[in-house]
């Protein structure tokens, strides 16, 4: 299922053992622009520290009953690695939280979630033996701080992030909402990552090489429009690329 990253915002966290808090935000990478933590906020139960809670212990997403399931208990998350609110998540730390739950760790290798294509569960017996490769150096981004940056077409700016739109099995961000008004009495369209050549952090401008142009005729999104495949065949077919899921490993 397609959902935005806002519509996420304030969903209940349900434990194994009771709610542990609502959805904050998320830590992002900028090689795959998969999800890699989701933000916890926990109110009164653990203050001064940030709760992430990685995808392989997301169960699912329940749209009717705004929550997401989370198979960890609440002894489990407390007794996890801590990381201070105001720090950013390090090589160290994700160590220490990996090697806690003694899940794959997504950096050391090729595939989105490292040795595997897909997200390995507790309950799962990895069907792909892949070799150890090199690690890569993630650079984690919060959806927050990057809602805002500006849109950098091949001629020109189009507009700024607005959301981001995740898919809820592989925890991949399939598109960047962008909201074009502020170039045009505009609309909002819907970028590919796979369609951005390159992310300026220090001036917060993502860089598509894509004409305004081409955007500007794309299918408009709104907040009422159904991310059917149908939709995404549109989307593709108008900017001649062609979709992630002819590509995209098989799960489990």
């Amino acid at each position: 299922m397609l959902i935005k990253a806002e519509t996420l915002m304030g969903y209940r966290l349900g434990s194994l053992d009771g709610e542990i808090g609502k959805a904050k935000a998320f830590y992002f990478d900028d090689l795959h622009w998969t999800v890699r933590y989701l933000v916890a906020e926990t109110g009164t139960w653990l203050p001064g520290r940030q709760v992430l809670i990685s995808p392989h212990a997301l169960v699912d997403v329940n749209k009717d009953a705004r929550l997401i399931n989370v198979n960890l208990t609440r002894t489990q998350i407390e007794n996890s690695p801590s990381l201070d609110s105001d720090k950013p998540v390090s090589r160290q730390f994700e160590e220490a939280y990996f090697g806690y739950y003694q899940w794959p760790m997504y950096w050391s290798g090729s595939y989105v979630w490292g040795a595997y294509p897909y997200i390995v569960r507790d309950d799962e017996k990895p069907k792909l033996d892949a070799p150890a490769e090199k690690s890569w150096d993630p650079h984690l981004r919060s959806t927050q701080d990057v809602s805002g940056y500006h849109i950098q077409a091949a001629d020109g700016e189009i507009g700024h992030v607005a959301d981001f739109i995740i898919d809820d099995e592989t925890w991949t961000i399939r598109y960047l909402v962008v909201d074009t008004q502020n170039w045009w009495p505009g609309k909002k369209v819907l970028v590919s990552p796979q369609w951005i050549e390159r992310v300026s952090w220090h001036d917060s401008k993502v860089f598509v090489n894509l004409s305004r142009e081409a955007i500007k005729l794309a299918p408009e999104y709104t907040d009422w429009s159904l991310l059917t495949r149908e939709f995404e065949d549109n989307l593709h077919r108008h900017y001649n690329r062609q979709g992630y899921w002819h590509t995209q490993p098989l799960a489990k």
